[in-house]
């Protein structure tokens, strides 16, 4: 059975997020809320983690999976920002946007995109994300909380629990979070490319 966590959403209980965060670096998957709506969370380099998430949401290979950031300097950290990009990416961070960009080193293989070598990054505007973020010290490995032939992301803590208890470790409940993925915008190729029109405003990129 999944752990129930009920954090305030705008003054997180510091217990509660540090024991959110030793869960993760213990190795378990974690269902938490962000800006633009529930994801599916674990540590950069659990492989275990990676495996479930796949299984959960019946991805393959090609599925970019992103490294929710604390901040554009650990962003930084794992992939390759040029001048142009860098503009770019920083006057729409924090918020509810995706960047495809080239990998670094810092990045694990399994997580790439086997062709390009891309991985997913974004910065959360989400007051509970980012205490999550600054407790663990690193970016969480996360997925939209997008079940397979549904139409919509899941919203409530509570039928998350019920939904997925058995699939994963943790459920972190903060009130409604929306029901909009986020916009993703892939710089691989040097230009902006809409990949999927979400909670960001997509004028800046067209």
């Amino acid at each position: 059975m999944a752990k129930y966590f009920d954090v305030h959403p705008d003054n997180p209980q510091p217990r509660s997020i540090s024991q959110i965060a030793d869960s993760v670096r213990s190795g378990s998957l974690i269902a938490y809320p962000t800006d633009s709506c529930y994801a599916l969370g674990c540590q950069l380099g659990s492989r275990d983690g990676i495996d479930r998430i796949r299984t959960i949401r019946h991805l393959d290979d090609r599925h970019h999976f992103t490294l929710m950031c604390r901040d554009f300097a650990q962003l930084g950290q794992f992939v390759r920002v040029d001048n142009d990009v860098f503009r770019a990416v920083k006057a729409s961070t924090p918020g509810s946007y995706t960047f495809i960009l080239p990998a670094t080193r810092e990045v694990p293989r399994k997580l790439l995109h086997p062709k390009k070598k891309t991985v997913g990054v974004r910065i959360p505007d989400h007051v509970v994300t980012q205490a999550l973020l600054a407790e663990l010290g690193e970016p969480l490995l996360s997925s939209t909380l997008l079940l397979p032939d549904e139409a919509e992301p899941l919203t409530q803590g509570w039928e998350i629990k019920d939904r997925l208890d058995h699939s994963v470790d943790a459920v972190v409940d903060s009130g409604e979070c929306g029901t909009e993925p986020t916009t993703v915008i892939d710089f691989s190729g040097g230009e902006a490319e809409i990949v999927r029109r979400g909670a960001g405003d997509t004028s800046r990129f067209e």
